[in-house]
């Protein structure tokens, strides 16, 4: 037999157990893509361990990073800064008060006449409004007398501007600025008397225009080169000297002080104690009432002196609280009026020379 066919038999199975795994793999029948088995994902290589633990099972988190909670730094402590500036009251009032345009003397005119004639509001509040400047710059000139919040003074003249219009009569001709002008210091001028002293400084006309003149008046006398005492300040004001004195007497007063007040922190006594008593003394309460009793002692004896004619008249006339009349002890005895009036007049000096006699220490009080 011819030996090729085994030659060739032989050689294909030794290629075939020449060809590497991969080859085969290679060479094998291609596989349906739908049937085929998903690509497992390459891992990172890493060390061998030595060890192999066993895997602990995770739970699943979301996709994004862990937080990690650090202790936040204690801050260091902040330098004490200075807490804003409230508003200034009296720059807000003054910024929207110019905010009211001034009117003129015919708009003031027709103004004026609307509201006397049917009392119409708007106009009202546009011949107040247009005012306010006018009541700020009388309130500025009463400053130096009222040293306090500048917005009380400005508050009272906005009172009597608004007491001027209601009092205002367009028929005089008179403008009505300078009308109201008169009712804003009046207004002002008040308050600042009611609030200057806890006990009210001017209750009197002449003592108001010595309140707001007094000052002024003596400025005006050292400008002249004079002494501003009392009776040239009386003579140029047309008051009394006295009112003078007592006036600046009340301005140059210092501060009030309640008598109730207690003299110091940690004491319990009060002002009140520190003032002289007008009662009298013990010793002169208790001189009194031994010479009560002597007087009394005394008057028991001298009425064992009298006749009972001259003892009525004691009785009745010199010691009773409410004396009878002449008339009526003289129609008691049936005398005249006139004898009874000789009876006392001679009582009495009996009376006197007695007590000398049996008091000679005490000295009777001159008529």
């Amino acid at each position: 037999m011819d030996a090729r066919p085994e030659n060739k038999h032989k050689e294909k199975k030794v290629e075939r157990q020449a060809a590497s795994p991969v080859e085969r793999q290679a060479s094998a029948a291609p596989v349906e893509r739908s049937k085929a088995i998903p690509p497992v994902p390459r891992k990172t290589a890493s060390a061998p361990a030595k060890h192999k633990t066993p895997e602990v099972p995770v739970a699943r988190k979301s996709a994004s990073p862990p937080v990690v909670r650090v202790k936040p730094p204690v801050p260091a402590p902040r330098a004490a800064s200075t807490p804003p500036a409230a508003p200034d009251p009296l720059r807000a009032y003054l910024s929207e008060v110019r905010q009211f345009k001034l009117l003129t003397r015919e708009e003031e005119d027709k103004l004026v006449a609307k509201y006397k004639k049917s009392g119409d509001p708007e106009a009202a509040q546009k011949l107040i409004t247009a005012n306010l400047r006018l009541v700020v710059r009388i309130a500025m000139e009463f400053q130096s007398h009222w040293l306090n919040n500048l917005l009380d003074l400005i508050q009272e003249g906005n009172v009597g501007l608004m007491q001027a219009l209601k009092k205002f009569d367009p028929g005089r001709g008179v403008k009505f600025s300078y009308y109201a002008s008169y009712w804003i210091k009046a207004y002002i001028l008040k308050y600042i008397m009611d609030n200057w002293r806890m006990v009210k400084v001017g209750t009197t006309q002449a003592q108001r225009k010595l309140f707001y003149n007094l000052r002024k008046e003596r400025d005006k006398i050292i400008k002249e080169g004079l002494t501003p005492g009392p009776k040239l300040l009386a003579d140029r004001l047309g008051v009394s000297e006295s009112e003078v004195e007592e006036m600046d007497m009340r301005l140059s007063a210092g501060r009030e002080m309640s008598l109730d007040a207690p003299i110091g922190p940690d004491s319990d006594q009060t002002q009140i104690s520190l003032l002289p008593s007008d009662n009298e003394s013990a010793d002169s309460l208790l001189a009194q009432c031994q010479l009560k009793e002597l007087l009394k002692d005394k008057l028991d004896l001298f009425r064992e002196t009298l006749s009972s004619r001259e003892l009525i008249i004691l009785e009745k006339r010199l010691l009773a609280e409410s004396p009878v009349t002449l008339q009526e002890i003289g129609e008691e005895f049936g005398i005249s009026r006139e004898r009874v009036r000789q009876l006392e007049e001679r009582l009495k000096k009996t009376l006197l020379v007695f007590l000398r006699r049996e008091m000679p220490d005490i000295e009777p009080e001159s008529d």
